[in-house]
């Protein structure tokens, strides 16, 4: 029993040390990783049988790969809106004249300088309090 809980906590720690490098190189762990983690982490907690952690596991890993299919849905979806918005911009720009076009990009700029809601900065309990105390 005590070599079964020193494996267990050393597969923990081998798996959280590999997660923490990939979390400083900016990559996340692959749906399987994420699933073992947690499960990982939830037996220790909760002192879990291994029928337990196998259950668990299923669970975690099928919705690891869900969020997964979400995120890159999303980020394929942004990326579309995107090519969107510059074919709308190529389009404006085909109606404007040179000098309308240089104030057009200006005026963009200008836009995008400011940031979210005109360049307001909010404090951060404000957007807590706003958001529902989620940040």
């Amino acid at each position: 029993m005590k070599k079964l809980l020193v494996s267990i906590a050393m597969i923990f720690l081998v798996s959280l040390g590999a997660f923490a490098q990939q979390q400083r190189r900016g990559e996340r762990p692959d749906p399987e990783a994420r699933a073992k983690m947690m499960t990982e982490r939830m037996a220790e907690e909760l002192g879990l049988n291994e029928e337990q952690k196998a259950k668990i596991l299923e669970i975690n890993l099928a919705n690891a790969q869900k969020r997964k299919a979400a995120m890159e849905s999303q980020r394929a979806d942004r990326e579309a809106l995107k090519e969107e918005m510059k074919k709308q911009d190529e389009q404006i720009k085909e109606i404007l004249t040179e000098e309308q076009r240089k104030k057009w990009e200006e005026l963009k700029e200008t836009r995008r300088s400011r940031g979210p809601r005109g360049g307001q900065i909010e404090d951060r309990e404000e957007f807590r309090k706003r958001r529902g105390g989620n940040l």
